[in-house]
């Protein structure tokens, strides 16, 4: 599903964002543009990678020790990772478990996330709507505990950070928290800044609920990684392989 998504990429994108900037410019104060980080602004491969790599370390599993970012080829596919380590599928099945458990002691958490890496162009494309005057939002299914790492990854990646001029993070209060109904409820708050002119998902269901709560902005979806759930971009949805726009 994810590599068919990336197919949807066509001619013209970048033009897309650059109008996108322009707006923002134009509209300053009033504009307000929203993005998600994970699989939008930033690459988790580096954490995924860590985390399996420490499993590994800790069960003296020379292959799963030695696991790099670009095992995770295919996003969130935990299996397919440690098949791209060298494991055999028989392997596979009998680590899947205490690795699903490990990693969830650990993915999240601001002690494994400051290893993501930005999107190319993130970190320009963010900087230039903050420049523009207009309220820069990242919206995320990342739990409050997470918001000292988010920040200091924010930090070291060149990314502008909330409480700086217009920029503002909204995350979920509870780990536990649905993301989808995060999301929506976040939606509907962000009407306090000014009007919402485009917002950035790497998720088809979370782009497409922008869409359909603000029909006049233009929505982005990020061809990277996403969860895998079988929905259908809405056509009125423009699809972008990263934020590097000039041609």
């Amino acid at each position: 599903m994810a590599s068919d998504l990336k197919t949807r990429v066509r001619e013209g994108w970048q033009q897309t964002l650059r109008g996108i900037l322009e707006r923002a410019r134009a509209m300053g104060p009033q504009a307000v543009l929203a993005f998600d980080l994970d699989s939008t602004l930033f690459d988790n491969k580096p954490r995924q990678a860590r985390i399996l790599r420490e499993y590994g370390l800790a069960k003296s599993h020379e292959k799963l020790g030695q696991c790099e970012p670009q095992h995770w080829d295919s996003g969130f596919d935990m299996r397919g990772a440690m098949r791209n380590c060298g494991l055999s599928e028989q392997e596979v099945e009998a680590h899947y478990p205490l690795v699903r458990s490990f990693w969830l002691e650990r993915f999240f958490t601001s002690d494994y996330c400051v290893d993501d890496e930005a999107i190319e162009g993130a970190a320009a494309f963010t900087h230039a709507v903050a420049n523009s005057g207009a309220h820069l939002v990242y919206v995320t299914g990342r739990h409050e505990a997470m918001r000292a790492g988010t920040e200091a990854c924010m930090r070291q990646r060149g990314l502008p950070v909330p409480g700086e001029g217009r920029v503002h993070l909204l995350m979920k209060p509870n780990a536990s928290d649905n993301d989808d109904a995060f999301k929506r409820e976040a939606h509907a708050r962000l009407g306090q800044w000014g009007t919402l002119i485009a917002a950035f998902d790497n998720e088809p269901t979370h782009a497409n609920d922008y869409l359909r709560r603000f029909p006049q902005a233009q929505v982005i979806h990020l061809a990277t990684d996403h969860s895998g759930r079988p929905v259908t971009l809405l056509e009125e949805i423009v699809s972008v392989p990263h934020f590097s726009h000039e041609s």
